[in-house]
């Protein structure tokens, strides 16, 4: 009975140990473990001991995991999006689940709420479910080192939203866009333009509709003002923010928004401060929101094509899971102007 007890006690050790164990253990990420399983003369020496001790200490089977670390398909996909209170990432997901569904694939997803520090987290929950490839919308992909470990491990991922020349990658042209929307507002009129901003720091997609706006600006020698930012899970205007787009003398008569859900904050703002869009300001977003055509006036936007998005990217991962080399595509956006875009308004004061 003792020998049965000290079995049972041994094999649960064993079973409680996992990638993640080995990972924490060892300093390194779970794809840099499924590396060291599967193909370790793709680690450097030291790191490949690192892991080997790791398992060693913690008595690690790697038949545990099953038909991943022996090469076979789960036929899983695991998606990083930033949140799903924001639609455009739910047609997204639409897409990519529509064009995986096809192809008997079935989709993990988790959500990093902006929040670059639970990124690694996200990556590391979705391998160790044994996922064949990732798609992900990151924080910032040009300097991303869970990018460049990824890549440097083997593991098939492919990003979408984030543009990046250093990885593959689904997305418009943010900064020609932006560029695009604001000349709009120039050529109706409008020389005080300003920009309401996400936190530029959580999204690399802000960052660049803010440099087009700085290109068009400067474009026409014009002032390009620095952005009113606020974070993205904000539902209110700070209010002296709320005070400055208020006031006659110093609010601009156009504000663009870094996406549409912003531009529908600013709206309530200035409606339930008694002012009118486009008669006192006009308002742009950035998203195409499928349901801001349907407001009262109709949402002056770029729109992105996202169930699109979503298809190409997993047609992208589909290929490098063939056997294909990693690929890009940088999507067509289309501009929608009126409703909430005007002249300027006699109603704003010279500053």
């Amino acid at each position: 009975m003792a020998g049965l007890v000290r079995g049972v006690v041994a094999g649960a050790s064993l079973m409680a140990s996992t990638l993640h164990d080995v990972a924490a253990r060892s300093g390194t990420s779970i794809a840099t473990v499924s590396r060291a399983l599967n193909q370790p003369e793709k680690l450097r020496r030291e790191t490949l001991e690192r892991v080997r001790e790791a398992i060693r200490e913690l008595h690690f089977r790697p038949n545990l995991i099953g038909r991943q670390l022996r090469g076979d398909r789960t036929n899983l996909i695991g998606v990083v999006l930033p949140d799903m209170l924001n639609p455009v990432f739910g047609e997204c997901l639409q897409g990519i689940e529509e064009s995986a569904g096809c192809g008997a694939y079935r989709v993990l997803l988790t959500t990093t709420g902006y929040d670059p520090a639970r990124e690694g987290q996200a990556i590391d929950t979705l391998l160790s479910q044994r996922v064949d490839g990732l798609i992900l919308t990151v924080a910032r992909a040009q300097d991303h080192p869970l990018l460049d470990e990824l890549a440097a491990s083997g593991v098939p991922y492919q990003l979408v939203y984030n543009h990046s020349a250093m990885h593959p990658c689904v997305s418009v042209d943010n900064r020609a866009a932006a560029r695009e929307l604001v000349t709009e507002l120039v050529l109706l009129g409008h020389r005080r333009i300003g920009m309401l901003s996400g936190t530029r720091a959580a999204s690399d997609r802000a960052q660049q509709r803010h440099l087009g706006y700085c290109d068009a600006m400067r474009g026409f020698s014009l002032p390009a003002r620095a952005p009113l930012e606020i974070d993205f899970h904000q539902r209110r205007l700070p209010t002296s923010m709320l005070a400055a787009l208020r006031d006659p003398r110093r609010r601009p008569t156009a504000l663009f928004c870094g996406n549409d859900f912003l531009a529908l904050l600013v709206m309530r703002e200035l409606r339930e401060a008694g002012m009118q869009v486009p008669e006192d300001m006009s308002v742009v977003g950035f998203d195409g929101l499928s349901f801001s055509e349907l407001l009262d006036p109709p949402l002056a936007t770029v729109c992105q094509p996202h169930r699109q998005l979503g298809s190409t990217a997993w047609s992208h991962l589909q290929h490098v899971l063939e056997g294909g080399t990693p690929r890009s595509s940088v999507l067509a956006h289309r501009l929608r102007i009126g409703g909430t875009v005007a002249p300027p308004s006699s109603r704003v004061l010279p500053e």
